[in-house]
């Protein structure tokens, strides 16, 4: 990898930092604070919430037709979606200690914090229940895709690809066979020490 890239993708990452500091300023100025698990907002803030709830029936009333009858069609991924995670944790759990891969924590994935929101109602959090952990849930195996195509195949495509992980860009060049097994030896044993 040259130095032009090295450069920029340690700007990328000084980049992220800043950003995940701005987020938390924005989210420190919110008025609530993170307790464990638990986000608690001011007792003002959450008499105005409670205020703001939509109750079951005016919900119903109101709602968009097509998200009704559309809505059994979504949730039947659940079962799919439990399935995927079921085998993706069992995977992580019996072969990255053999190969020495961190494991990931599905914890820093799935994050079920909506719920505690008073101005949603019970269907309200139900839909956030749902894409916390669809979307949590394929954040959680991407890592691990991630980690397990850093260990057996660190390297480019040719062609462009959209949507690329993290660790992607940090991959051995495609075509670039100079000292490959050494290299992916590198990968291997970082793959150990990661945080």
């Amino acid at each position: 990898m040259n130095d032009r890239i090295n450069e920029l993708l340690a700007q990328m990452a000084a980049l992220e930092a800043d950003l995940k500091e701005a987020v938390h300023a924005q989210e420190s100025r919110m008025l609530f604070q993170i307790n464990g698990k638990r986000v608690e907002f001011e007792d003002s803030i959450k008499a105005a919430h409670r205020k703001l709830k939509t109750n079951f029936f005016r919900w119903l009333v109101t709602n968009r037709p097509q998200n009704l009858i559309t809505g059994p069609i979504i949730y039947s991924m659940i079962v799919p979606l439990m399935l995927l995670d079921l085998c993706v944790s069992f995977y992580q759990w019996s072969c990255f200690p053999i190969y020495g891969i961190t494991k990931v924590r599905r914890s820093d994935y799935l994050v079920f914090d909506r719920a505690q929101l008073e101005y949603l109602n019970f269907i309200e959090k139900f839909h956030c229940f749902y894409c916390d952990y669809g979307n949590g849930l394929m954040g959680y195996m991407r890592e691990i895709l991630a980690r397990t195509e850093a260990y057996f195949c660190p390297i480019k495509h040719a062609h462009k690809i959209l949507g690329t992980h993290e660790r992607y860009n940090r991959f051995l060049d495609y075509g670039d066979a100079a000292d490959y097994e050494a290299r992916l030896e590198e990968f291997r044993q970082a793959l150990g020490k990661v945080k």
